[in-house]
């Protein structure tokens, strides 16, 4: 079985990873990830840096759970959650409302990479570069997560991209020289899981991630060009990675198979 070489949660929707060297599993996914959001008290749409004029600056916050609090940092300062909130909203230069509560029918804004190729087949008639708004949640997932409990991306197939698993923030990285098919069962420390379908990609891979991995336009012509591929009767997207539910809940650990 491959070994887990990367554990990722993240605390605060479209905000830094969290790396961690051990994490529970359950069967909404890693226990904190995606907890709290950012919210605009607007609209009530949720905040994710999929639309990158509103919410890209998420990307340079860092972020952990602790204590079942939430810890933000900006720059060189760091603030609790129940504190968070005037800082994000300078930091963001927009109203903020941070709330662990996901909303009725929450939905966020998201920019269509201005790409051609990148557009998935579901989305036909909206054009490259266009502002939409879609659903958070589902795939069995929890919090503020926009789809599958859990995210995987494995060694090989970053290294034949070239790309830092960064721009895809998964939880998982796996030391394997490739994706596993969908359907396939992971034995994963104590946790089992099954792969759904592959993650169609959004403009995030191609933003800012801080050191090593600066904007880069280039990333999503390669997915474009080279990984458009069918996602589960949906017609066809460019995907990275793998989606995946929890059979069985348990702990992860780094290094662990």
């Amino acid at each position: 079985m491959p070994r887990v070489v990367e554990l990722w949660r993240y605390p605060l929707k479209s905000a830094r990873g969290e790396p961690l060297t051990e994490a529970r599993v359950e069967t909404t996914g890693l226990a904190g990830d995606r907890e709290w959001a950012c919210v605009d008290p607007g609209d009530g749409t949720v905040g994710s840096a999929k639309h990158p004029r509103r919410w890209g600056r998420l990307l340079s916050v860092g972020a952990r759970a602790e204590d079942d609090d939430l810890v933000v940092r900006i720059g060189a300062e760091q603030f609790r959650a129940a504190g968070a909130e005037a800082a994000l909203a300078r930091h963001l230069d927009r109203p903020v409302r941070l709330t662990r509560e996901v909303p009725p029918g929450a939905r966020l804004h998201r920019t269509l990479p201005g790409v051609d190729g990148m557009v998935p087949d579901w989305m036909a008639g909206l054009r490259p570069g266009e502002d939409t708004v879609t659903d958070v949640g589902g795939g069995g997932a929890g919090g503020f997560v926009d789809f599958a409990p859990v995210h995987l991306v494995t060694t090989g197939a970053l290294a034949r991209l070239g790309a830092a698993a960064v721009r895809f923030r998964p939880n998982i990285v796996l030391d394997a020289a490739d994706d596993p098919e969908p359907g396939t069962e992971l034995r994963l420390g104590d946790a089992v899981l099954r792969t759904m379908s592959p993650t169609p990609r959004c403009v995030v891979p191609s933003l800012d991630h801080g050191p090593g991995a600066p904007p880069d336009a280039d990333v999503l012509r390669t997915l474009a060009r080279r990984y458009r591929m069918p996602v589960a009767g949906l017609g066809k997207a460019a995907c990275f990675g793998v989606y995946a539910e929890v059979l069985q809940p348990g702990d992860l650990r780094l290094g662990g198979s």
